[in-house]
């Protein structure tokens, strides 16, 4: 049997992090069990002290944009994951791998890359056809970024509009107006 590569993690770090599906496995098949995952998602950054800074829920992936101050990217989302997995597959009736693989992440290095790791996240729900507009999606952060929808918990608003300006309004209309220019 291989060994598993080893997962870059970085003490202190900012991820974008992926997750799909199994083959003919939906992620999530209805609001509630994105509402559990969202609540799992609260949880597991509580529990590590992580800052949830952008999130996107479609049918089939998930995405997040993490900053994970102890270096513990592959235990927390060993814990989101398994757990969200058993409580589906208890609540379908189901058994088996809800994953398609383990979770992909690439670490952040620079603003720049963080723009645009916002931007991707944002537009996912638009480029999949299932809105027209990224605030319109409820299953992401991007409106409540913007201040147009309550923020769920365990989205780190103030820590996501940091990254952009210092001040809260300037940093709405500097969001807003990268995420557009992808419109």
């Amino acid at each position: 049997m291989v060994p598993r590569a080893y997962r870059l993690q970085v003490p202190q770090g900012l991820y974008h992090v992926t997750a799909h599906g199994g083959l003919r496995r939906a992620l999530f098949e209805n609001n509630s069990e994105r509402a559990e995952f969202l609540s799992l998602v609260a949880k597991v950054v509580a529990l590590r002290n992580w800052s949830c800074r952008s999130y996107c829920l479609l049918t089939t992936h998930y995405h997040l944009l993490v900053n994970t101050p102890d270096g513990d990217l592959s235990a927390g989302l060993q814990h989101l994951n398994g757990r969200y997995a058993q409580w589906t597959n208890w609540c379908r009736g189901e058994r088996g791998h809800l994953f398609r693989e383990r979770f992909n992440s690439v670490l952040v290095e620079s603003g720049s890359h963080a723009f645009e790791s916002y931007r991707y996240i944002a537009m996912n729900p638009v480029r999949a056809g299932v809105v027209a507009r990224p605030e319109d999606w409820r299953w992401s952060s991007y409106a409540a970024l913007l201040g147009l929808a309550p923020a769920a918990a365990g989205l780190d608003v103030g820590g996501a509009l940091s990254d952009f300006h210092l001040d809260e309004h300037a940093a709405r209309a500097r969001l807003a107006s990268f995420v557009n220019d992808a419109l």
